[in-house]
């Protein structure tokens, strides 16, 4: 299995989808919508076959399925592909996401005077983008899918998102998000320059680091600002609650739930193997824009009344741990963070998703504009309820395992920090239950009665479509074992370049470590 090219059809298949299903005439949605889900439903079987063929030994090669393609030959450019245990675990997230928030936006579109045969090619588009980031193995093919990922989701954002400031969200993310990417290019460019014309990762990675203190830092700092502005990291979260907000449900689920982990991923996989003296260096200061991070987002998300950007602020809140995770150095708290980028994708997923189902009944996401739903909503309820305590990382949940390795592993190194951290937990059961109150208990709302579509539970299309989440989720957090054999060998070897020596990494596929 591991001499097919299953990497280079994970990217080509929903790009050549997205292709198709854009040619569909505007008037033949529904043959957009069964051919787009039928594409994410081949994705998703190629994803599980790389699952099933992986190998997840400890001394197995850090990159497994690698490919490699002639890109630019007078550049010496090639189209390399890589998957370790943390990538495989977003390419599933992905994969498994996509169809589902296709679904979860299968009628959405009804109303919208926009074509929805556009709508789902740019679905598709995303999708074959993220999972081009978690593949490559080649630092300019990296910046290049980074970049491109940004055009699918603007339009998602500004064409068919909700409210006044749809057009101001789409352009602020843009704009962050390209101000990132150029210093990130300028930090591709000069790393390019300094070690000989090299673009592969491995090669980088098996290089001696460069010896200029300086240059790292200044190296360092042009890859982490995107990823930091991408993830997003406090303070450069601000364009997420105005995305978020503005963006349809299922299109904000793959926003937070897979786009963002981009940022967190890459930290993982350059800031520390290709400059670890600089990520030593400016660790304290990001773990303190971390904690920062989880505290200020957690007060701010108490006072949202807009259900979406409540959402959007808490996942600011986990993505604070998640930095407290990585660059606390420690097995736990790395496996930890690793396992919040999987687990945060699957309950704040479902949290979106649940509240699109709200907002589309309602036609509102206003929590003023509720109250006492579940009278007559009792099943989508009780789900809100359950995607909420998900997300505050309730024990038996996925999230739970997630944050107690974040909060362990960090403990160990740095008690007090850890302490203020764990302020996050208390603060997230406040917004979580108050939500939750606000909008399903208490008097109901005479306003609920006038609107026919609020007496209208969950259909069989929307109980389907949130089933695999709630099982994964409940799955995974009574039984966390097999994410964490599946993550630990890659950030083991992460690990070894703030802790060890990279001479003791086991050799990539067709390369040597010499």
């Amino acid at each position: 299995m591991n001499e097919l090219p299953l990497l280079s059809a994970l990217v080509a298949v929903p790009l050549i989808g997205a292709v198709v299903v854009a040619s569909i005439k505007r008037e033949n949605a529904d043959a957009a919508r069964w051919t787009a889900l039928g594409v994410s439903g081949v994705v998703a079987v190629l994803a599980a076959l790389v699952a099933l063929g992986f190998d997840y030994s400890a001394d197995a090669p850090w990159l497994q399925f690698t490919e490699s393609y002639t890109w630019i030959e007078a550049w010496d450019l090639n189209l390399s592909w890589g998957v370790d245990g943390i990538a495989l675990l977003m390419v599933i997230l992905t994969a498994g996401l996509t169809p589902i928030a296709m679904l979860a936006a299968w009628r959405d579109l009804d109303a919208v005077k926009r074509s929805v045969p556009a709508f789902f090619a740019l679905i598709l588009a995303l999708e074959a983008a993220m999972l081009a980031t978690f593949l490559a193995s080649n630092v300019l093919l990296f910046y290049f899918f980074f970049e491109a990922m940004l055009v699918p989701m603007y339009f998602l954002i500004g064409s068919y998102g909700t409210g006044p400031k749809k057009q101001y969200a789409a352009v602020k993310f843009f704009l962050y998000s390209l101000l990132g990417g150029l210093f990130m290019l300028v930090a591709v460019i000069a790393l390019w320059v300094n070690n000989g014309g090299v673009f592969d990762w491995q090669t980088l990675v098996d290089s001696e680091p460069m010896a200029s203190g300086t240059l790292q830092n200044w190296l360092f700092l042009g890859f982490f600002l995107a990823f930091a502005i991408k993830a997003p990291f406090f303070p450069f979260h601000t364009w997420l609650p105005d995305a978020g907000g503005a963006a349809p449900a299922a299109v904000a689920a793959l926003l937070v739930g897979v786009m963002d982990k981009i940022g967190t991923f890459a930290i993982l996989r350059y800031c520390i193997p290709l400059f670890p003296e600089a990520t030593q260096t400016f660790a304290p200061w990001i773990i303190g824009m971390s904690v920062i991070g989880v505290v200020y987002a957690a007060f701010v998300a108490i006072g949202q009344t807009d259900l979406k950007r409540l959402v959007a602020y808490t996942s600011i809140a986990h993505f604070g741990f998640i930095g407290l995770g990585i660059f606390a150095f420690t097995q736990a708290s790395a496996t930890g963070a690793v396992l919040y980028m999987f687990n945060h994708g699957l309950a704040t997923g479902l949290l979106f998703i649940v509240v699109g189902f709200l907002a589309i009944r309602r036609g509102s996401a206003q929590i003023n504009d509720y109250g006492g739903a579940a009278k007559t909503l009792p099943v989508l309820a009780g789900i809100f309820l359950f995607a909420g305590l998900a997300s505050l990382s309730l024990p038996g949940t996925a999230p739970f395992i997630s944050e107690f390795l974040v909060l362990f592993g960090a403990f160990t190194g740095n008690e007090p920090v850890a302490v203020v951290a764990t302020l996050g937990i208390i603060l997230a059961a406040a917004y979580v239950i108050w939500m939750y109150q606000r909008t399903m208990q208490g008097t109901r709302n005479p306003a609920l009665d006038e609107v026919p579509a609020m007496k209208r539970d969950l259909t069989l299309r929307e109980k389907a479509l949130v089933a695999p989440l709630v099982i994964a989720i409940l799955g995974f957090g009574f039984f966390p074992q097999p994410l964490i054999d599946t993550v630990e060998p890659a950030v083991d070897n992460t690990l070894l370049f703030i802790s060890g020596t990279p001479e003791d990494l086991p050799a990539a596929e067709g390369v040597t470590n010499e």
